[in-house]
């Protein structure tokens, strides 16, 4: 398997603000790797870095064996045929003033992949694989239900035969029933295309269920990665814990009890220069001396694990 798309240290600023720094991520050909945290931790940063939409300030993206910072703009353009993206709300990512069978024959067009005749056709067999009928293509955005949009949107991000796919938050403007048909369809289509996901979400039980490999971000870095299994079973970063803490558990007597019994986080001043060190240190009950002297790096704690914390093992 090869290493598809990887970002090496990523320093994305805006002012003095760090969005991404120190990230060190791959995707392994054929597989799903889910992003999880916080709102505002960089994920969505993240994965537009990896298309290449947000140009990182040092390191380097990488697609197969070519680095996306060193090629022309039309080299990169053409490359974007292999690489697309699911946008968290499907309404403001399609134009309003194109039909849907326009907005999915675009991309075609663009890359010079078919003729407009031969566009028509690909569009409707592309409808038809998202589950719509295609005599929907003349109609525009606002005549589609929600859930229906996402469809659309999927179908004009797989359409140019891409073979990697970041879906930004792709369940989240969903109900939840509308959202597990969204993610068999995304399975569907990634065993009959071999599609590559990078899945960003805060929804940790599909997570779960659905990836191969689980990157927690914090603060711009990612603080613990591997497979999902062994990540919930016995997180590694205080922070992974307390992620798996919040998921609401389905019995209202038990969650009462949880919560009764839950000791609470104490906030702590950040210390004199924590923009250099663990981005939780503020906020961990475990926090240490050390934690307030130097940033932890990520490293290996077990087999296919990582985790960049100065505690050893998994927490209990």
């Amino acid at each position: 398997m090869t290493a598809l798309a990887q970002v090496i240290s990523v320093n994305k600023t805006f002012g003095v603000l760090h969005v991404l720094k120190d990230v060190d991520f791959a995707v392994t050909e054929g597989s799903t790797a889910a992003i999880i945290g916080e709102s505002g931790c960089g994920k969505t940063t993240l994965g537009r870095t990896l298309l290449l939409l947000e140009k990182p300030d040092s390191g380097e993206v990488r697609f197969g064996d070519q680095n996306l910072g060193n090629l022309i703009p039309g080299d990169l353009r053409k490359l974007r045929q292999k690489m697309q993206m699911v946008f968290q709300d499907p309404y403001s990512s399609l134009n309003p003033r194109m039909s849907i069978g326009e907005s999915l024959a675009e991309p075609l067009i663009v890359h010079g992949i078919a003729t407009w005749r031969g566009a028509c056709e690909k569009v409707a067999e592309t409808l038809r694989m998202v589950g719509l009928d295609p005599a929907v293509a003349p109609r525009y955005p606002h005549a589609f239900s929600g859930g229906q949009r996402q469809r659309i949107a999927i179908a004009r991000a797989v359409i140019a035969g891409p073979r990697l796919v970041v879906a930004d938050e792709p369940l989240s403007a969903l109900d939840i029933t509308i959202q597990g048909q969204i993610l068999d369809l995304f399975t569907q289509l990634q065993e009959t295309l071999g599609l590559t996901y990078v899945f960003i979400s805060h929804d940790l039980p599909t997570v779960r269920h659905f990836a191969d490999t689980v990157s927690v971000m914090l603060g711009g870095r990612i603080v613990e990665q591997g497979p999902p299994a062994d990540m919930f079973a016995a997180p590694a970063h205080p922070y992974t814990k307390k992620l798996l803490e919040s998921v609401p558990i389905p019995d209202p007597a038990l969650e009462r009890s949880r919560l009764a019994h839950e000791v609470p986080m104490q906030a702590r001043a950040a210390p004199s220069g924590a923009a250099s060190l663990c981005p939780f240190v503020a906020r961990c009950p475990h926090a240490m001396r050390i934690c307030n002297e130097m940033l932890p790096p990520l490293q290996d704690i077990a087999a296919h694990r990582q985790a960049a914390c100065w505690l050893n093992g998994g927490l209990s």
